[in-house]
């Protein structure tokens, strides 16, 4: 049975949390939600599939929807989750198709898990309705067309709260300027929160909620992981917390596909945003090699420097003055393919959503090839060193990155 474990590491204490699953577990909801009507964009997928399916274990109760452009796909899903759920086709890259969709269900809930691409200049994003007006806001880019927000019928407007999984920063921080928005309007959103894309980015959060529905982002593993770390070095030690390292790694595309591929190639195009002493910087992407010690079953991997959101947020939120975020994955030779990818396409190949989609469908049969035998282990991990020369760290690791 896996076990996935979360391991944080100092000078003065070490924790140990474990969970099990269980195909009995459930959770017992209050009763004015019990039945709460959840719709799901791309949950035809492998991520938003894994979520529905997850949810109806969870919640047997809740109402799910499951949007998506495949009719078949979506058919086998809906039979899969049972009788409380229901396909309805969606095109998330169509405003009309979107809009469609939400006007037609009283929903309780928007979570998106469909990837489109990034650099996409119509995307659609974070409709947020208030309980008299409403507005739809564009966010030019994304790695994700965002649109949540209310469910319109014949019964009038409902508010209706927003999750995404979204892991470009440029679409987080433009999501985040929506708050004032969403304040007003009462309605929870939060974006960039799943895993691997997600976890990792669930501080971009902060603010985002309204107080009167507020969410603990530090729920939430790799936000946990870092506040934790800085927060305990804040009230154990005299020194202020001086660097913080993320790094990730995940055994080839953690069973993701395409998906996860087409995303890695398009980060390949960014700068990398991150902090020396305060100071914003941009280095070249997959550079800066570090050998990393993930722990127990995975071993020491090489990781390589990208362009990820919660280097900002922790620099602004958690107040450390110097940030990076590293990322590696299984078999070595997939990095060596990434390096030479940065070294030999040019910036605007990378940045092409259509040139790097024929790209990904050229390597897609042998990822997949690859990734029977590389299996989808997946680790996280944070350091923090103090001025005072304390040095801490906190871990996270799992056999399988669909867990």
């Amino acid at each position: 049975m896996a076990r996935p474990w979360l391991h944080l590491n100092n000078s003065r204490s070490m924790a140990m949390a474990c969970a099990k699953e269980s195909n009995q577990h459930r959770v017992l909801l209050p009763e004015k939600v019990r039945n709460s009507r959840v719709l799901i964009l791309g949950g035809t997928g492998r991520v938003g599939g894994s979520t529905a399916i997850a949810l109806s274990k969870l919640c047997p109760d809740l109402r799910i929807v499951v949007g998506g452009r495949n009719k078949e796909k979506g058919a086998a899903r809906v039979a899969e989750l049972g009788k409380n759920s229901e396909f309805t086709e969606v095109d998330i890259e169509e405003r009309a198709s979107l809009e469609a969709t939400l006007r037609g269900y009283l929903l309780d809930l928007t979570v998106i898990f469909s990837f489109v691409g990034i650099r996409k200049e119509d995307s659609c994003a974070c409709r947020l309705c208030g309980s008299c007006s409403s507005f739809c806001g564009t966010i030019p880019t994304g790695r994700e067309v965002h649109c949540a927000g209310s469910g319109h019928t014949d019964q009038g407007e409902k508010q209706t709260a927003y999750m995404d999984v979204c892991d470009d920063t440029s679409y987080a921080f433009r999501a985040k300027s929506y708050m004032s928005k969403a304040l007003a309007a009462n309605i929870p959103a939060i974006t960039t929160g799943g895993i691997y894309p997600g976890v990792r980015y669930s501080s971009n959060i902060s603010g985002l909620l309204p107080s009167a529905l507020e969410f603990d982002s530090q729920m939430i593993f790799m936000t946990v992981m870092a506040a934790e770390l800085v927060r305990a070095a804040r009230s154990e030690s005299k020194g202020e917390p001086e660097r913080l390292r993320f790094s990730y790694y995940t055994a080839g595309t953690g069973g993701a596909g395409p998906t996860i591929l087409a995303t890695s190639f398009l980060l390949l195009g960014e700068e990398v945003v991150a902090y020396s002493k305060g100071k914003k910087i941009k280095v070249k992407p997959y550079s800066g090699m570090r050998n990393i010690d993930f722990g127990k079953g995975i071993g020491k991997k090489d990781v390589y420097l990208l362009n990820l959101p919660e280097v900002r947020s922790a620099h602004e939120i958690l107040g450390v003055p110097t940030v990076s975020a590293r990322f590696g994955t299984a078999p070595f030779y997939w990095n060596w393919g990434m390096v030479a990818m940065t070294n030999l396409l040019p910036v605007e190949f990378l940045r092409d959503r259509s040139k790097v989609q024929k790209l990904v469908e050229l390597f897609d049969p042998v990822v997949r090839a690859v990734d029977e035998i590389a299996g989808e282990r997946v680790s996280m991990r944070v350091d923090l060193e103090c001025s005072d020369g304390r040095q801490t760290l906190a871990l996270f690791s799992h056999r399988r990155l669909s867990v």
